[in-house]
C-alpha cells in the first residue's frame, strides 16, 4: 500500500457501494474515488440488486466488488449475498455492519463474503480487503 492507497493494479475498479446510511455512503465513495476507483452509490438493498440486474442485460459496466451495509430496506446486504451466490455470480462482496456478531460473521462466511467489517472501521481495513482481492486475482462475474 503507497501513502494509505492501493498500487495501480488495484485501482480504477468499478465498486458498487451499497448503504442507506448516506453519510456513510458518501465518504466511501469519497474514499474509494480518491484511490482511483469508479463508485456507483446505491441507497439500499432493492437499488443495489435492480442495478445489479441493469448491469447484467446491458453493457453497462459490471462492478469489480460491491461494498454492502448489511441492514438496510429492501433487501439486506446478506440477501443480496445470497441472491448473488444462488445465481452463480462470484462478484466479491464486502459486507459492513454496526451489528456484527458471531453468528452474522458466521452467516457472511457461509454465503461467501470476501470480508465483514464492524463499524466503525478504518478506511485503510477496505483498502486491505481490496489489495488482496487484486492480488489473489478474485474470480469476476462471468
Amino acid at each position: 500500500m503507497e501513502n494509505g492507497h492501493p498500487p495501480s493494479r488495484a485501482a480504477l475498479w468499478h465498486i458498487f457501494v451499497a448503504d442507506d446510511d448516506a453519510d456513510m455512503r458518501a465518504f466511501l465513495a469519497e474514499q474509494l474515488g480518491a484511490d482511483g476507483h469508479e463508485v456507483s452509490e446505491l441507497s439500499d438493498g432493492f437499488k443495489l440488486l435492480q442495478r445489479l440486474q441493469e448491469v447484467r442485460s446491458s453493457p453497462l459496466r459490471w462492478p469489480d466488488a460491491i461494498v454492502s451495509d448489511v441492514r438496510m430496506p429492501g433487501h439486506s446486504g446478506l440477501e443480496v449475498l445470497a441472491a448473488l451466490r444462488h445465481a452463480g455470480w462470484t462478484t466479491p462482496v464486502i459486507l459492513i455492519t454496526a451489528f456484527g456478531d458471531q453468528r452474522l460473521h458466521d452467516q457472511a462466511r457461509e454465503f461467501g463474503a470476501a470480508a465483514l467489517l464492524d463499524k466503525p472501521f478504518d478506511i485503510d481495513e477496505l483498502r486491505t480487503v481490496l489489495l488482496s482481492l487484486a492480488r489473489s486475482g478474485a474470480p469476476w462475474p462471468p
